[in-house]
């Protein structure tokens, strides 16, 4: 980021220069000159090169990401199904302990969990009231419809429309 920087102020004041020489000179004639003289888009193409490989290791930890979570979720159902037979088999068996070198099982009653069928059966005495929150996908979509709503903006961003895309030549 440092060479980008130097190359972008060698290009900034080389303009200025050129320009003040040939105040006249056209846009065309300027950026090959200028493209000539410094490494300026050399640089902003190693940039988007680098951020192209970075994308492409986005991607592939996703891809990744995925199948570890797939395989979480099998693992967390072996557990479930290894934990509940285990405690299936000492209640058939009788066995309230097992100590072993490692761990202690220890069969106890737990306390039933609530489980809900019809929401709205509940009397409105046990709901508890939410604070309003913005909805920023709305705001976004009626701003750039056009409309003008007071207390925000909706800054322009420009991004680099061909990255990594190829020519079209």
């Amino acid at each position: 980021m440092n060479d980008l920087s130097r190359t972008l102020s060698l290009h900034t004041e080389l303009r200025r220069r050129l320009l003040e020489l040939e105040p006249d000179l056209d846009e065309t004639t300027l950026l090959d000159t200028l493209e000539g003289m410094t490494d300026l888009n050399e640089a902003i193409a190693e940039l988007v090169r680098s951020a192209l490989v970075d994308a492409a290791y986005v991607a592939g930890l996703r891809g990744r990401i995925e199948e570890m979570k797939e395989r979480l979720g099998r693992l967390e159902v072996r557990v479930d199904k290894k934990r509940e037979l285990a405690l299936a088999t000492m209640e058939e068996a009788g066995v309230a302990r097992i100590v072993a070198p490692d761990f202690t099982i220890t069969l106890r009653a737990s306390p039933p969990s609530l489980r809900v069928t019809d929401e709205q059966l509940i009397p409105e005495w046990f709901w508890i009231p939410q604070p309003a929150r913005l909805d920023k996908r709305s705001l976004t979509e009626t701003l750039k419809a056009g409309e003008v709503i007071a207390g925000q903006n909706l800054p322009i961003r420009r991004t680099p429309s061909r990255c990594g895309r190829g020519n079209r030549n």
